[in-house]
């Protein structure tokens, strides 16, 4: 650096994981050689959105800004040898939305200092980056302790000449999760048929819009499971749980360039019949109090009980209920589909690793074990990354270190399609009146 021997920014704490509404301080460290002149030391912190339709592409065709400070913490004069320190303070808006980093675009912070020198001598600048957290309370989505149901029927030929009916119906037991949380999948299906049908897969995936001239969807498959399929003239239920991994949160409230959207969907192979649940990923757990406690049995999950009894607006034309009611009256016996794979474990590697909900995400009143607490746990960790390796960052006195997910990922996990037709939307998926929540304040 030649007169200039150390120029870095440190936060306060080396906190690196602020929220809307707080300080963000620290120190511009200045270190020379011999004296420096300078006509001002200046310190920006920025807040910017920028999106693109091209694949890792730095040049945005489109930006938003939240906030962009400058603060001048020096005027005109002479730096002499040795060390210096300049404080800064910065206030973040409250309505900043949550870091984000994805293949299409960014959602990043950044403090930056510069050393603007005298005319024809070189200026010199550093940045940092840090990440903002806007927690997602998932208790403030309308029925978010309800289950995620959709059914479909499916008619079809085979044999040339011989016709069936084929019902799929398929539920989840909550709405809304938190990375640790379980997913609990009950899934139905009526094979009135003379024909087996192929093997039911369930899929959790996310759905990331970045809201360009030509809208760009990336559709990536977090976890799968695979099940066996069904004899002909069967009635027959799965029952499968999915681990929620690290993921960034449903709805970035605050940025209207990037969507961020989760569900599940439940498909059958020949005949093609598929139903999407739509779920979303938050940062606080859903609070189930004694009075809103769902039940985890298989019967409080919606198999076989009446569509009527579940209290919940099924997505499927209201023509489709006299038909499963006719496929369910028939009194066929259930069988269970055995589960022939799933993404989330490795036969040949150790037992799948049980995650605590508070590992990933702030859950009030959870705890870790005293022998697997840090010294910053009540820090709630979070992650601004699509790609199969999660970046997580902590608050405290450490330095954050990038940390690659323990879950085993699908081959087809960081898979797009561009352009491509869209997944159904919470409005779209379901008919309930207060699915306005999916709306951008």
């Amino acid at each position: 650096m030649g007169k200039l021997q150390e120029f870095d920014i440190t936060f306060t704490n080396n906190k690196v994981v602020y929220g809307p509404g707080e300080s963000i301080s620290g120190t511009v460290r200045i270190r020379t050689g011999t004296s420096l002149q300078y006509k001002a030391i200046k310190v920006n912190c920025q807040g910017s959105c920028g999106i693109t339709n091209k694949l890792n592409d730095a040049s945005w065709s489109l930006e938003e800004q939240y906030f962009n400070s400058t603060l001048s913490v020096a005027d005109k004069g002479t730096l002499s040898a040795g060390e210096h320190s300049f404080p800064f303070q910065f206030l973040i808006p409250v309505a900043a939305p949550t870091s984000f980093e994805g293949p299409f675009g960014k959602i990043v912070y950044r403090v930056r200092a510069a050393i603007d020198t005298p005319r024809f001598s070189k200026d010199y600048k550093a940045q940092k980056p840090f990440y903002l957290l806007n927690l997602l309370n998932l208790n403030q989505v309308p029925d978010i302790e309800h289950s995620s149901y959709a059914v479909t029927t499916k008619k079809f030929n085979y044999l040339l000449v011989k016709t069936g009916t084929l019902m799929l119906k398929a539920r989840s037991d909550l709405r809304g999760y938190i990375p640790g949380q379980v997913i609990k999948l009950a899934t139905e299906i009526h094979n009135k048929s003379g024909k087996d049908t192929g093997c039911v897969l369930a899929s959790l995936i996310q759905k990331v819009t970045y809201k360009t001239k030509r809208p760009v969807f990336d559709l990536r498959t977090i976890a799968e499971v695979e099940g066996a399929g069904v004899k002909a003239g069967k009635h027959a239920e799965w029952r499968e749980q999915i681990i929620v991994p690290p993921l960034p949160q449903s709805a970035l409230a605050g940025c209207s360039l990037i969507d961020i959207d989760y569900f599940i969907q439940v498909s059958l192979k020949s005949p093609d019949a598929v139903v999407t649940l739509p779920i979303y990923i938050g940062n606080i757990a859903v609070n189930l109090s004694p009075s809103r406690t769902v039940p985890s049995s298989p019967d409080h999950l919606g198999v076989g009980v009446p569509l009527s009894a579940t209290g919940v607006t099924p997505s499927a034309p209201p023509a489709e209920d006299d038909l499963e009611e006719e496929l369910c009256a028939g009194g066929v016996a259930s069988e269970e589909i055995p589960t022939k794979s799933h993404s989330q474990q490795d036969p040949s590697g150790p037992p799948p690793v049980t995650m605590s909900p508070s590992a990933f995400s702030h859950a009030p009143g959870a705890a870790l074990p005293p022998s697997h607490r840090r010294p910053d746990a009540s820090a709630p960790l979070f992650c601004v990354s699509t790609g199969a390796t999660i970046p997580f960052y902590t608050e405290g006195n450490v330095t954050p270190v990038p940390t690659s997910c323990s879950l085993i990922l699908p081959p087809e996990y960081s898979s797009w399609d561009y352009p491509h037709e869209p997944p159904p939307t919470y409005e779209e998926s379901c008919s309930s009146a207060n699915s306005s929540f999916n709306s951008r304040q």
